[in-house]
């Protein structure tokens, strides 16, 4: 009958050691816990009073020499401040669970140089990263790819030399990416080019890094509004004045970019001494660059035409006025209209919308007047001649008639002054007037037939009358006509000039 008792309490005193050694291993592994809370301990779970400070959603940890991100984070937390420790790389189960709240990520100074392929694949609804002053050496490719909704993206201060031309593939949304003062030696052109670029992306910060040469032509055909955010001051550019022209076009225009940093635009003289020189300095002593003028737009007739008003700010209200004054409105019955993206489309162009256009453009933050000189041809692009106006056909008849004069004169057979000087006759007395007649004359008959049977060349004298004219009728010739006044009888003379003008310089020899 005590045989049940005594054998429960022989139970109980069996059980009890293995109680205390089960004991033994709880306060083992609670302690265990409590060393992972300190600072410093990998793979510490998150403690709000000890590791970081937890203000409602914001989690910052900073300054505490963590090596790991902590474990176990809030699903509500929208911002986590890691910056100012020992985290050296970045893996992809740094967050095992996905924080759909996260917004803000900081993790600068912290001699991160690895991350994971994986790292931003729970953290999607970043919108603003900042991964500054690490040791960060290249970007892989599709690396920020799940980063759909990320727009601000800070990198600068690292070592960056390598970036795949598709690391950014996918940031749809990104609006300002800081790539300034690495070891980068190709402009990243694909991020910024048409077809290829980031739609959203209005700031480009490549400042302080190895470039030496820039894609000149592809930048000058960027809209505004991206170079106005474009940076690449401070670099080892080499001087040239396309580079030259590139900026003094973009002062001109007042962007942020050639304006707030004018001083520290350099350039690299070509020659063995690599002298470095201001940019805007390259018009003057150094290379002697002409100086930048905005070009006209030109059009030809009939063509259709678009004027774009290219300001430095997107989506700003724009309002065009012709020249004369006249406001393109969307209710006149004008030629000209103004698109859904602020240019202005003119059909069929005249001669008479030669001028100047003047794009109005208004935004929250900035107003802008933006001029445009138009020239049009008054021919078509591909009949030049058809459509000259009277001002031009009268112009073109004035030079030929002129041509024809110059021909006339100077471009004849010899005249009298070309001939060397002979003694004359009495016979070639008659002729020497630069008259060749072919009217009959009451002369000698000897004469006549003499005469008649000669071909007639034009002789010279060696007198000359004012301004360099040949005198026909020299004073060594006057005693000669007076006896020929007297030996012919009733009234006859010597022809004048005169009335034998049409037949001077004729290149067909006369027989008389």
């Amino acid at each position: 009958m005590l045989q049940p008792p005594s054998r429960t309490g022989h139970c109980l005193l069996e059980t009890l050691p293995h109680l205390r050694n089960r004991l033994r291993w709880a306060l083992f592994l609670a302690a265990c816990m409590a060393l992972l809370g300190l600072p410093g301990a990998a793979g510490s779970a998150l403690n709000c009073h000890k590791t970081c400070i937890c203000a409602s959603n914001i989690v910052s940890c900073s300054k505490m020499n963590l090596t790991t991100v902590p474990t176990s984070l809030p699903l509500y937390t929208a911002v986590l401040d890691l910056s100012y420790n020992d985290i050296t790389g970045l893996r992809a189960e740094w967050t095992p669970i996905k924080l759909a709240k996260l917004h803000n990520l900081l993790l600068s100074h912290n001699g991160l140089h690895f991350l994971s392929s994986e790292a931003f694949t729970n953290v999607k609804q970043l919108r603003y990263l900042d991964l500054s002053s690490n040791s960060l050496r290249q970007l892989d490719e599709f690396i920020f790819e799940p980063l759909v909704n990320l727009e601000v993206l800070l990198l600068y201060n690292n070592h960056i030399s390598q970036i795949d031309r598709s690391a950014f593939v996918g940031m749809l949304n990104l609006q300002k990416l800081y790539l300034s003062q690495n070891q980068i030696s190709r402009f990243p052109l694909e991020l910024v080019k048409d077809k290829s670029r980031l739609e959203k992306l209005s700031l480009l910060d490549v400042s302080s890094n190895k470039l030496k040469i820039l894609p000149i032509d592809e930048l000058q055909v960027l809209p505004a509004w991206i170079k106005n955010g474009l940076y690449f001051h401070n670099n080892p550019l080499l001087c040239t004045c396309d580079l030259y022209s590139l900026l003094a076009h973009w002062h001109i225009r007042k962007l942020n970019s050639a304006v707030d940093f004018k001083d520290d635009y350099k350039c690299v003289l070509p020659g063995p001494q690599k002298t470095q020189v201001g940019v805007f300095g390259l018009n003057g002593d150094y290379m002697n660059c002409s100086t930048f003028k905005e070009a006209d737009k030109e059009a030809f007739l009939e063509q259709t035409l678009i004027l774009g008003c290219d300001t430095k700010r997107r989506d700003m209200l724009k309002t065009w006025v012709m020249p004369g004054n006249v406001v393109v409105t969307a209710e006149s019955n004008q030629t000209a209209k103004v698109l859904t993206d602020g240019s202005l489309k003119i059909d069929s162009v005249r001669p008479e919308d030669s001028g100047t256009y003047t794009c109005f453009a208004v935004s929250e933050a900035l107003n802008e007047t933006i001029y445009v000189v138009l020239k049009v041809h008054n021919f078509t692009m591909h009949g030049s001649g058809e459509t000259l106006n009277t001002a031009y056909t009268t112009l073109v008849g004035c030079l030929a008639s002129v041509v024809l004069v110059l021909i006339y004169l100077y471009l004849t057979p010899c005249r009298c002054f070309c001939c060397p000087n002979k003694g004359k006759n009495r016979g070639e007395d008659s002729i020497h007037s630069s008259m060749l007649s072919v009217t009959p004359t009451h002369e000698d008959p000897a004469l006549k037939a003499e005469l008649n049977r000669h071909v007639a060349f034009i002789d010279s004298k060696d007198l000359q009358g004012q301004n360099g004219k040949l005198n026909p009728n020299g004073d060594e010739d006057d005693d000669d006509l007076d006896e020929e006044a007297g030996s012919l009888g009733k009234g006859k003379r010597k022809k004048s000039v005169a009335e034998s003008i049409s037949s001077v310089f004729s290149d067909t020899p006369m027989v008389v």
